[in-house]
């Protein structure tokens, strides 16, 4: 199964009061497991980042000066094309997915359903209800180590939001599950492929002489033989 992890840096907060995206990050996953697939970019917004984006993220106005525009295809269309048909998992996922649509819809493009998007803020709501949410408090619960992380970023935190997901469904011991996932009854149990029986059983491991000498030795106990009264 696979999904893309999706995180996006903004110029401020609203697309309708004309923010824009600066730069997203996608780590793809099959089976909850990053497969070491990425895509990052930084995109000039074509409006001057706030103070606050620069404070949180270290993206200046310098450094999207020469880079380029959503609509151009090395932007869009990698994204798009990496982006597929599969779920994307984001943090806060109405927020994400509000930025990406309002760029979508001014290139006249189809928007993404809000269905297709995994939120894992509600998945931490839900694992823990009335704890903090936050993707730094997810990855403090889950002890995911955040130390070296002095600005946030759109490909380090979907990196850390990757490894939050996996724990959030089940952790690495998923891993250890050998249920068929394809093959699912009905009442939502998995099947699991019965193993072949070996063309030939294998011998014994027992030597005639051992078990001479072990029938020798339980004949000696008697009585004291408790199994005899089970047997």
């Amino acid at each position: 199964m696979r999904e893309v992890v999706f995180d996006t840096e903004t110029t401020g907060l609203n697309p309708r009061e004309g923010d824009r995206i600066v730069e997203v990050g996608c780590i793809e996953l099959v089976n909850y497991l990053p497969t070491g697939r990425e895509f990052q970019i930084y995109i000039n917004p074509g409006r001057p980042v706030s103070e606050a984006t620069v404070r949180i993220t270290g993206i200046t106005n310098e450094t999207l000066r020469d880079k380029k525009r959503f609509e151009h295809p090395d932007v869009v269309d990698r994204l798009m094309e990496f982006l597929g048909d599969d779920p994307i998992v984001a943090h806060n996922a109405e927020f994400d997915r509000g930025f990406l649509n309002y760029e979508l819809e001014l290139l006249g493009r189809p928007q993404l359903p809000k269905e297709r998007f995994i939120d894992t803020l509600v998945l931490a709501r839900e694992h823990r209800p009335g704890s903090p949410a936050s993707l730094d408090a997810v990855c403090k619960r889950f002890n995911i180590s955040i130390e070296g992380r002095v600005l946030h970023g759109a490909l380090l935190d979907a990196q850390l939001l990757a490894m939050a997901y996996l724990e959030l469904r089940g952790g690495r011991e998923r891993k250890l599950d050998f249920a068929d996932d394809s093959a699912v009854s009905r009442i939502g149990q998995a099947t699991y492929t019965p193993r072949m029986q070996r063309p030939k059983p294998l011998g014994p491991l027992v030597s005639a002489e051992e078990l001479a000498a072990h029938a020798a030795f339980v004949a000696e106990l008697g009585d004291a033989a408790v199994w005899k009264k089970f047997g």
